[in-house]
């Protein structure tokens, strides 16, 4: 694969540099993403954050490969995705990149370790080798005894517990998350975040968060405030928190 420019620090993990992304609906053009800077460094938490419809789900989609942009360079881990043909892109977000969503997504006829396997799967890795894998990293995340459940029988929180697990099973250098908070109560949320938190420092990994829950800023290194389009700001929460370590141990 195609790598960063030497010139880019090496610590950084995410750089959007000029990209633009329009949709086409018949003759309607519309432009979402403006001319976007962005940086994500190697073990930092971003939150970004702003109005629905300013374009954060498309910036997310665009930095970890699920779009093409209209212009611009993407630069994740050191890939130019924006120079990648489409399968090496694909293979790009199997290997390194793990997703968190808002209503988590799991496979509803799986167990819960089975879905925690698949992007193990999709790797080709067996079943046999992928279902122990899926198991430790339940244990890691506090829900050890769910393994052989179906996702209908865990709570809003266990659910997100499971999409982390997943998220992590292939050790992905960057983690992506659309809105994880907003379906949990704070509590619950509160507990997710402070598991992120723990991903974030493990491994240098670095977490991207979509959100419209201010509850949660605080546990970001960094805020950056989209505006139609645009990056108007990055700034460091006055309130940030650098969380102790948890019984969970990520």
């Amino acid at each position: 694969m195609s790598s960063v420019s030497s010139n880019l620090a090496a610590n950084v993990a995410v750089h959007l540099s000029g990209v633009d992304k329009s949709f086409r609906n018949g003759d309607q053009v519309t432009s979402v993403l403006k001319q976007v800077q962005f940086t994500a460094n190697v073990g930092e938490m971003v939150l970004v954050v702003g109005p629905s419809g300013c374009g954060k789900t498309t910036l997310l989609s665009v930095l970890c490969g699920t779009l093409k942009t209209d212009g611009g360079e993407v630069v994740s881990l050191g890939h130019e995705l924006h120079r990648l043909p489409p399968a090496q892109v694909t293979q790009f977000r199997a290997r390194h990149v793990g997703f968190i969503f808002q209503q988590f997504n799991l496979l509803p006829t799986l167990t819960v370790a089975e879905n925690v396997a698949v992007p193990l799967r999709i790797q080709g890795l067996p079943l046999r080798e992928a279902l122990p894998r899926a198991r430790q990293l339940l244990e890691r995340v506090g829900i050890p005894e769910k393994a052989n459940e179906l996702p209908s029988r865990l709570s809003g929180g266990q659910q997100q517990r499971v999409a982390i697990a997943r998220a992590l099973v292939h050790e992905p250098a960057l983690i992506v998350c659309d809105e994880p908070t907003s379906a949990l109560d704070s509590a619950t949320g509160h507990q997710v975040m402070e598991l992120l938190h723990e991903v974030t420092r493990d491994r240098r990994r670095t977490v991207i968060v979509v959100t419209h829950d201010p509850r949660i800023y605080r546990y970001a290194d960094r805020l950056a405030e989209m505006e139609d389009g645009r990056i108007l700001r990055v700034e460091t929460p006055a309130d940030s928190v650098r969380i102790p370590p948890t019984s969970f141990s990520l």
